[in-house]
């Protein structure tokens, strides 16, 4: 049987995240980020992708495991992108790069905590998207 998580549920303030994340003491925080419109350059090259890792990583404070593992793959053009793996001491980054339709797909997940909207805000300003939305899923069971 599945069934949605209840640890999913309304954005609240990044404020308010972390007063939850600590309060009833979960075990990890992640954010899921989309991103609409952007800008085709940034997310058609691999440097950039592997720099924004790197940024993101600092940006959050978190502690970066190795380098990251960027690769182009896709046989079909709604696929066909960039996608990235960057392990962190507490989990991962990691995200897909849709060139067809400029668009990206984000994921943040530790056990340590951050910021979720202003890690989505950087996601959004790094890639130039015009779109975007997010959601914040704490991480228990």
């Amino acid at each position: 049987m599945y069934s949605m998580s209840p640890y999913s549920g309304e954005l609240i303030s990044d404020e308010a995240c972390m007063k939850k994340f600590n309060e009833e003491n979960h075990w990890g925080l992640m954010v899921s980020v989309d991103l609409g419109e952007c800008d085709h350059e940034r997310i058609s090259s691999g440097d950039v992708i592997t720099q924004f890792a790197i940024d993101l990583a600092d940006y959050i404070e978190m502690k970066r495991y190795g380098e990251p593992i960027v690769v182009h793959f896709g046989d079909h053009p709604k696929v066909m992108g960039y996608s990235l793996i960057q392990l962190i001491e507490t989990s991962q980054i990691s995200g897909h790069f849709a060139e067809d339709t400029d668009r990206a797909f984000i994921d943040v997940f530790s056990c340590k905590q951050f910021l979720p909207e202003k890690t989505a805000e950087f996601c959004k300003e790094y890639f130039g998207a015009k779109k975007m939305e997010y959601s914040i899923s704490f991480r228990d069971i």
